[in-house]
């Protein structure tokens, strides 16, 4: 018989007084989520849906790196290079329902968005009734470096920030503090770290709202809203050639960089992004930003630049994707639009909320 220690779960599931507490653990890999993972998470928010004792219900990340780095893409990479596609879809409809879970669940939910917090990660915190930054906090859509688009919702959370720093922050495909998270609307309150346990252990026995001010501080100033006025100037519109157009004549030295950053990212994930916030903007509710990515996201899979994009950055980390096409110009119009067909009887199966209320004043309603 083996003494070997049977290894820990993925997420752990636990109460303490009022509160149930959700930990993803996977620190050596920054907590990126497994199909597994949002199987137990979405099976823990089901069961404390209907326990009154569990009156709030928090989120964290094993580890000091971060809340979650992502979804585990070295699994979605296999899939694509040697699989059909299958598995990565299943996997996606799950997480895209575990959003939507989150984003309606009928009791607080507290995300401690805590250190690095990137695209699957982003989707189980920033639709949360009450979202947590620290000094710590980076928070991202990295989803263009890797050929791919921004999904878990991010089409619908970038489309609604203040002007056109949603655009930004998803074409850069870059990270942003704790003050910058809150300006987006990706966050909404700020404590320092060293106050986390604190926080937790008041969560036990205290109503949310009333848990958070006791730790909460004024947060730092956002950079992007001193930056906005070039930002809405030039991420305006609906033509990514037309952005890069605007970054290169921009008279700030800072913009000029920005173009280096967009111009990186794959053409056809480009496209496909601005394509998709300009489209969420005329939705009606998260869902049907997430139906419309699970459309986006199986065509992307099958595009050659997903593959391409986790090989160069996380595989074989050359930091030189070859795209394909290689430019803007050789970016058919008519194959972007394809990305948002219908998908039949494969379409994500998702509740009709489209006349839920809107998801600000579902947080101001959020029952204590």
């Amino acid at each position: 018989m083996s003494d070997a220690p049977m290894p820990e779960p993925e997420v752990l599931v636990t109460r303490a007084g009022r509160l149930g507490h959700l930990t993803l653990n996977r620190p050596r890999a920054i907590n990126a989520l497994t199909h597994p993972m949002v199987t137990l998470m979405q099976s823990a928010l089901d069961e404390w849906t209907d326990d009154d004792a569990v009156q709030t219900v928090l989120l964290t990340g094993s580890g000091d790196r971060g809340l979650c780095a992502g979804g585990d893409i070295v699994s979605l990479y296999r899939d694509a290079v040697s699989g059909d596609g299958q598995e990565s879809a299943r996997f996606w409809a799950d997480e895209y329902r575990l959003n939507a879970t989150i984003s309606t669940y009928p009791k607080p939910y507290v995300a401690l968005m805590d250190g690095v917090v990137l695209g699957g990660g982003v989707g189980v915190s920033a639709h949360a009734s009450h979202r947590i930054v620290t000094e710590r906090s980076r928070i991202g859509m990295p989803e263009t470096a890797i050929g791919f688009v921004p999904d878990v919702g991010g089409s619908w959370l970038l489309s609604h920030a203040p002007g056109e720093l949603g655009t930004y922050l998803a074409l850069t495909a870059g990270m942003v503090g704790a003050g910058d998270a809150i300006a987006l609307g990706l966050a909404d309150t700020f404590v320092q770290s060293r106050r986390i346990p604190e926080l937790i252990a008041l969560l036990a026995t205290t109503p949310a709202d009333d848990a958070i001010a006791r730790v909460s501080e004024p947060a730092p100033p956002s950079s992007l809203l001193a930056d906005r006025a070039w930002i809405d100037a030039a991420f305006a519109g609906d033509d990514v050639g037309r952005i890069l157009e605007r970054l290169r004549a921009a008279p700030t030295d800072t913009a000029r960089d920005t173009l280096d950053l967009v111009a990186a990212k794959s053409p056809t994930a480009l496209a496909a992004t601005l394509a998709a916030l300009r489209r969420a903007t005329h939705l009606d509710c998260l869902e049907d930003a997430l139906r419309q990515e699970y459309r986006v996201s199986v065509r992307a899979f099958f595009a050659p630049d997903f593959a391409e994009g986790v090989r160069a950055q996380v595989i074989d980390k050359d930091r030189t994707p070859r795209w394909n096409p290689a430019t803007l110009d050789e970016v058919d119009a008519d194959s972007i639009a394809a990305f948002f067909d219908p998908l039949g009887d494969a379409e994500l199966n998702l509740p009709d909320r489209s006349g839920s209320l809107p998801l600000q004043r579902r947080r101001e309603e959020t029952p204590k």
